[in-house]
């Protein structure tokens, strides 16, 4: 059959009457294509790949309309095939290549824009090259009903994928669309399902009622999917047996939208853990794991040190990678019970299960704290990520999520204004300072918008002349209830709650301000400020800082900006460059309490520091020998520094300081910090003492 030119030969004859069989047995292929001809069935070989008849009998170019086998064969039978068609053959090319099989289906031709019904027997042929194509036998369907063709023809293209199964699983039917969906030919009914349980559970329901629909992860030629899937029980219109009736639609995209969404309800979309809509519900259950296997459940607080500055000068990309940063850590540390949650911000929780007989109650949270005693890499760069845990177990530190969750984040609280112990325990106390605290931020809250903050100002004098060279503003806050306020009590709370920002603008406008007055009078002496960590990560304190000789007249010149050792030691971003650009615009740069931070030659002789200040612990050393602020005052003149030794309160101090090279001293010995009218008079008397 597949020798063309010898097909092509016999159909060009005319209709005659069959040769007679040789008596040596072998049969003319003349007369082989001579009977195909005398057929009142229509014989084609179609082939699958090139989509054209190969050869077909008289009775096949009668269906066809064709006028000779010539021009079937020239016909391009892909051009207006459609894709239910294309796909059907497809499958037919499949099964015929693994499975000696034969089908029987109503097919409805259009030769040259006609409708032909066709009965079709469809088999494979194997050509001369390999290739599997399609031996057809058609004849003409008489029950041309037209909702039978109409049938036929809706399940040939219709997406929704229909099946027949016997009552014990075999496929007895699929049309286009679920044969394509099909792994194989001979699939099971059973065979189709991922969860056998579900399966059996179906057929249970099938028992008592005739059709059953739900939704079920199967098995199809394009891996693993959901779908939308109705059974029916019925009758096999052939044979009249039992039979399950599918119609299945896929909504694997409907399915995997709805499971995003839970998944994003109950998930934080920046890191994958749990979120807090979610935690409430674990947590009840592993309290209740907790109860039944008595255990100890371990709530841990996690919130990272200083986020919001990382944020405000890397950007909130180099923030996001922080944060998953932390997380996958946090992930790799707990185990697999273990619960890991973003509650938001930059706060985490992980609860930990453990027997009572655990070395250390707070074990997991020191190996935390470990874990990221190492720098890490952020936006390619080593940084310090600090945190600080408070944790709480249960059943000692809470009986309900609620409760152990507020003591959990006194407990934060705690660890978070510790310098030292950054893993805390809750304990009672932890409540009255936290309302105090609270309290107390609400006042500073108050203070700002009533303007309820002074300066004060102790001189820095000569220690050979002790006239006043110089000033520092020293901020106080007089409270309406509480009288006059020192920093050390409000301070550390305006740090955490980034109140410090606000208060440190209205510091800087004042001593600028300050600053002109005394030009203005003629009394002018440098004077310096306090400049927090909090404040050199604020995005806007440069601009500010920028523009405030503009805006009061004052001269930046005149005005130093004291800075802690922990800003050269990489724990704010861009602090070079902000120095360099504060230096720029006047302002001279001055490490306050030098000595206590542990910094090095290599940081001090990159940054652009103009004057050290000697902390105050170091004038005790002066009463042994003095050998460390001889250090500190030799480096000084490597770096051609000016150093300001602070709580002098001795004559004994200062004269030491004066033989050794320390010519300016702040201390009680020479003044307390004053009020700024005060401070002008100091100033003012000095003026009339040197003319006199």
């Amino acid at each position: 059959m597949s020798d063309l030119s010898l097909s092509q030969r016999a159909t060009e004859k005319k209709k005659a009457a069959p040769a007679f069989v040789p008596a040596d047995g072998k049969i003319d292929q003349d007369l082989i294509f001579s009977i195909y001809d005398r057929l009142d069935t229509g014989v084609w070989i179609f082939d699958f790949d090139e989509k054209r008849m190969l050869w077909a009998n008289r009775k096949a170019l009668e269906i066809t309309d064709a006028d000779s086998l010539e021009e079937l064969r020239s016909r391009d039978m892909g051009s207006d095939m459609s894709h239910s068609v294309e796909q059907r053959l497809r499958q037919y090319q499949q099964d015929f290549t693994k499975h000696d099989v034969s089908f029987s289906e109503i097919w409805t031709l259009y030769p040259k824009g006609k409708a032909e019904v066709l009965q079709v027997v469809m088999s494979g042929i194997r050509l001369n090259d390999g290739r599997m194509a399609l031996l057809c036998e058609g004849r003409p369907h008489h029950e041309q009903q037209p909702e039978t063709l109409r049938s036929a023809e809706a399940l040939m293209h219709t997406t929704v994928m229909i099946s027949l199964f016997s009552e014990d699983g075999n496929p007895l039917y699929r049309n286009t669309a679920a044969r394509a969906a099909s792994t194989d030919l001979e699939c099971t009914l059973w065979d189709h399902f991922i969860d056998k349980a579900l399966a059996r559970k179906v057929m249970g329901v099938l028992s008592e009622k005739a059709t059953t629909k739900f939704v079920a992860e199967v098995l199809t030629c394009d891996g693993l999917r959901w779908h939308e899937i109705t059974i029916r029980r019925c009758h096999d219109a052939v044979t009249g047996k039992p039979a399950f009736l599918l119609s299945e639609i896929d909504v694997t995209e409907l399915h995997q939208t709805k499971e995003r969404a839970q998944y994003l309800a109950s998930h934080d979309a920046l890191t994958g853990l749990s979120n807090r809509t979610y935690l409430k519900e674990r947590l009840l259950q592993v309290r209740q794991t907790a109860q039944e296997n008595d255990l100890i459940a371990t709530l841990y607080l996690v919130d990272l040190d200083d986020f919001k500055m990382v944020n405000d000068t890397l950007g909130h990309a180099a923030g996001d990678h922080l944060l998953q940063l932390v997380a996958s850590r946090l992930k790799e540390l707990a185990g697999n019970n273990d619960i890991v949650a973003r509650l938001g911000g930059d706060e985490f929780l992980i609860c930990h299960l453990s027997s009572p007989e655990s070395p250390r109650p707070d074990w997991f949270g020191q190996a935390l704290l470990q874990a990221f005693a190492t720098p890490q890499m952020i936006e390619g760069k080593p940084r310090h990520v600090g945190l600080s845990i408070g944790y709480v177990h249960y059943p000692m530190d809470g009986s309900d999520i609620d409760e152990l969750m507020r003591h959990a984040d006194l407990a934060l609280y705690q660890a978070k204004s510790e310098r030292k112990n950054k893993c805390v325990r809750y304990k009672e106390f932890m409540r009255k300072i936290r309302d105090k605290h609270l309290s107390l931020k609400k006042d500073l809250e108050r203070a700002i918008r009533a303007n309820e903050f002074l300066l004060y100002y102790q001189p820095i004098a000569c220690t050979r002349s002790q006239r006043i060279v110089g000033a520092e503003a020293l901020l106080r806050w007089q409270h309406p209830e509480r009288g006059l306020v020192s920093p050390d009590d409000f301070v550390p709370v305006a740090e955490e709650t980034g109140l410090i920002n606000e208060i440190g603008t209205w510091v800087s406008r004042n001593v600028a301000d300050m600053q002109s007055r005394l030009k203005l009078l003629d009394v002018s002496v440098p004077l310096s400020m306090n400049v927090s960590p909090k404040q050199l990560s604020d995005p806007k304190f440069l601009s500010r800082m920028e523009n405030l000789p503009k805006e009061t007249a004052c001269n930046a010149n005149e005005i130093s900006l004291e800075i802690t050792e922990s800003v050269l030691l990489g724990d704010i971003p861009h602090a070079y460059e902000t120095l360099m650009k504060l230096k720029a615009a006047g302002y001279r740069i001055v490490i306050d309490d030098f000595g206590t931070g542990y910094s090095n030659l290599a940081y001090l002789h990159n940054y652009p520091i103009d004057g050290i200040k000697i902390d105050r612990m170091f004038m005790n050393d002066i009463a042994t020998g003095g050998a460390i602020v001889r250090l500190i005052l030799s480096l000084a003149t490597a770096l051609d520094a000016t150093v300001v030794a602070e709580g002098v309160e001795t004559v004994e101090q200062r004269s030491w300081l004066s033989e050794n090279g320390c010519n300016r001293f702040q201390g009680f010995l020479y003044s307390k910090p004053v009020p700024e009218e005060q401070f002008v008079d100091m100033l003012q008397a000095q003026i009339r003492a040197a003319a006199m």
